[in-house]
């Protein structure tokens, strides 16, 4: 027999001590928390935070858990564990025992009210989508929130499995949003002016998307008070060279930022999770094409230039390809056509998930935020990862035509498009618009496109666009 009580009592501290057992855990709550406290008695499905390594899935969970018992839960009702549980090997356990055995402890409680159960890490336990899926469908009195890394790729089909049964919630790296809600979580009144923004970005998506819900003529977007501006300048240098990885701002020195940025969310993915998944016999060289596209993000390229600068063949490339994107560790985009057909093979447009990856395997330091070109850059990843997140965007591409471009031509509809222009610099001249104006020349445009600037001082309506500032846009769209 399985002695749970020994297994589960070391992660189920509060059975004992509900008072001060979670008393460590951080009171900041990302937004993602407040839609899990709604859904999970209100669904019936499984609830699965996905996401990378070490952006605080662990710690959401724990955080419910928290909030469980605050709200009358009993903490008996609760259970956690994590099967990166080294005991689980040291002692031999079964899997399948301590799974039915987990569950005939649940079935025999005389309380009419359901059990919570929060699994961590779960893509480590083999075939976990059959044991849940037996018992979701002998409709067992549980509620069951999964955790799992999204760097496994054999983690996504395992969910596919349970098409139906399961409904994901993908965490990413925090945005620059949350990074200024962390960062001010001491100062009420300018968290209630970011949220105020928050809010207004919300109803004027509406302007983009010809939401008929949404009185135009009421939406105002107002640039923030000074205090607040001031500090956005500041936060967003820093995020720009530390990223979204909550553990990386407390580490001491810029180095160890970086080593623990570069094992955890590179080494330990190619070389770890890519391997098992893929059987990768050279990930060496899977690490050399990703190298190369973090040199140049948000530039066009050429599968067939990649593959001749970096000496891998296109074939291995076009495999590497969907593997780096199902791992969180890029994005790409398509250059726009008009017709029915939307990818031109081989041309394409790359964009990271966090740019502080980039500053940890090229070794880049604080001297980068006096480099206009590089900014530039950084700039135009920060604007994809804002659009791509945005509840608008059915899909996204970039427009070229000889010497006129867009940087992102988003659908927000049956041949609806908004387009979007960065530039950030300090000037803003007439022929930066150009490109805007030739789009919605010839393909037309459902709102008025925005360009995103640099200073808070080129803000408004000029020429044909709606200038917001770098700041303010990440306020209004993430």
């Amino acid at each position: 027999m399985i002695d749970l009580e020994a297994i589960f009592r070391p992660y189920n501290p509060w059975w004992s001590d509900p008072t001060s057992s979670l008393g460590d855990i951080p009171k900041f709550h990302r937004p993602i928390f407040e839609l899990l406290v709604s859904e999970i008695d209100l669904i019936p499905q499984i609830l699965s935070i996905t996401g990378p390594r070490r952006i605080g899935k662990s710690t959401l969970l724990q955080q419910l858990i928290r909030h469980f018992i605050s709200q009358g839960v009993a903490p008996q009702r609760i259970v956690y564990y994590s099967f990166d549980d080294p005991s689980l090997i040291a002692q031999k356990i079964k899997v399948d025992e301590l799974i039915d055995s987990t569950m005939k402890m649940v079935v025999k409680r005389e309380s009419k009210d359901p059990t919570y159960l929060f699994l961590d890490e779960i893509q480590r336990l083999d075939r976990w989508e059959l044991y849940l899926k037996k018992y979701y469908d002998l409709k067992y009195p549980i509620r069951v929130v999964i955790s799992g890394s999204a760097s496994s790729p054999i983690f996504k089909k395992s969910r596919e499995s349970l098409l139906g049964r399961v409904k994901d919630y993908h965490l990413l790296p925090f945005s620059f949003r949350e990074f200024v809600l962390y960062f001010l979580r001491e100062n009420q009144e300018l968290c209630d002016e970011v949220n105020e923004l928050s809010e207004a970005g919300k109803r004027a998506q509406g302007m983009f998307t010809e939401d008929p819900a949404v009185q135009v003529d009421k939406v105002t977007i107002h640039t923030p008070s000074s205090t607040l501006s001031q500090q956005l300048d500041e936060l967003l240098k820093r995020y720009l060279l530390e990223g979204g990885f909550p553990e990386v701002w407390s580490l001491p020195h810029w180095v160890a930022k970086q080593e623990y940025l570069y094992d955890n969310q590179v080494k330990k993915v190619i070389y770890e999770d890519l391997v098992l998944a893929a059987e990768f016999r050279k990930p060496e060289l899977l690490k050399r094409f990703y190298v190369s596209l973090l040199e140049m993000p948000g530039r066009e390229i050429n599968v067939q230039s990649v593959a001749k600068e970096t000496s891998i063949s296109s074939l291995q490339i076009e495999k590497y390809l969907p593997l780096l994107e199902l791992t969180d560790l890029v994005y790409r985009i398509s250059k726009f056509r008009a017709g029915p057909l939307r990818i031109r093979k081989g041309l394409m447009k790359f964009y990271l998930v966090d740019l502080a990856l980039r500053n940890a395997v090229l070794r880049l330091n604080e001297t980068l935020l006096r480099d206009d070109s590089t900014l530039g850059l950084y700039a135009e990843n920060l604007v994809f990862l804002a659009l791509k997140k945005w509840r608008g965007t059915i899909q996204m591409d970039y427009y070229r035509d000889r010497h006129e471009e867009v940087d992102f031509i988003v659908h927000v509809g049956p041949h609806k498009f908004l387009p979007v222009e960065v530039k950030y610099r300090n000037e803003i001249h007439t022929d930066d618009f150009n490109g805007l104006k030739k789009f919605g020349q010839k393909f037309g445009v459902s709102a008025q496109p925005i360009m995103v600037t640099k200073r808070w001082e080129d803000f408004g309506k000029r020429e044909n666009a709606f200038l917001l500032p770098m700041p303010l846009f990440l306020l209004l769209f993430d």
